[in-house]
C-alpha cells in the first residue's frame, strides 16, 4: 500500500471514530437530566384473607352452560316469532356480560340496547317493562344511571329472590316482542315452561 493511500485510509478510520464520538455527545446532551436507572420497588405481599362470612360475600352466578342456553333460548323464541334481527344478552347483577348471541342482520344499536335493558333488570330485579311506569316527572330519576334503559326487553334472573343476573333482548320493533323473547330464555333456564 502507497503512502498516500495509508493516511487517507487512517484519515477516513479517524473521521468515523470522531463521528461517532460527535453523535454519543450530542445523544447525551438530549437526555432527561436524571437518567438515573428508576428503583425497583419491593414486592407487596399479598393478604391471604380468612374465608369467613365476615370477610367474604359469597356470590350466586348463572353458569357459562345456562347463560347460553338462555341467550339460544331466547334467539329461539325470537326466530319463531319472525324477528331474526335482534340481539340476546345476559350479564351478571354488575353489569358483566355472560353471554351474547346477535341475531342474523342485527344492528349495531341492538347489542348495546338488549346489554342495557339486562343491566337494568338485574341491578333493579325487576322486568324493565315494570320499572319503566316508575319514571315520571320531569326531575332527575332512576332513567338518569349510566348503562340502564327502560325499555321492555329486560327480565331479572334471580336464585332463591335475590336477582343474580339479567338476560335482555333489544331489537324487535316493540319493546313487548323483545319482552317475550327474554322471558323465554328465563324460562329455559328456570325449568317452567308455558
Amino acid at each position: 500500500m502507497k503512502k498516500s493511500q495509508k493516511i487517507l485510509a487512517a484519515a477516513a478510520a479517524g473521521a468515523v471514530v470522531l463521528t461517532a464520538g460527535v453523535t454519543a455527545v450530542a445523544n447525551a446532551s438530549m437526555a432527561p437530566a436524571s437518567a438515573a436507572p428508576a428503583a425497583v420497588p419491593a414486592a407487596v405481599p399479598a393478604a391471604d384473607v380468612q374465608p369467613v362470612p365476615e370477610n367474604v360475600v359469597a356470590q350466586n352466578r348463572i353458569s357459562v352452560g345456562a347463560s347460553a342456553k338462555a341467550v339460544g333460548a331466547a334467539l329461539a323464541k325470537c326466530q319463531a316469532d319472525k324477528l331474526p334481527f335482534v340481539t340476546v344478552a345476559l350479564v351478571d347483577r354488575f353489569g358483566t356480560v355472560q353471554a351474547i348471541l346477535r341475531g342474523d342482520n342485527a344492528a349495531e344499536h341492538t347489542i348495546e340496547s338488549a346489554k342495557q335493558k339486562a343491566y337494568t333488570a338485574a341491578v333493579f330485579g325487576a322486568p324493565t317493562s315494570e320499572l319503566a311506569k316508575r319514571i315520571t316527572g320531569s326531575g332527575p330519576s332512576i332513567a338518569d344511571l349510566p348503562g340502564t334503559l327502560y325499555l321492555p326487553g329486560g327480565v331479572p334472573l334471580k336464585v332463591n329472590g335475590a336477582s343474580v343476573a339479567g338476560i335482555g333482548v333489544g331489537g324487535a320493533p316493540d319493546g313487548k316482542l323483545d319482552e317475550a323473547c327474554a322471558v323465554a330464555g328465563a324460562e329455559a333456564i328456570a325449568g317452567t315452561t308455558k
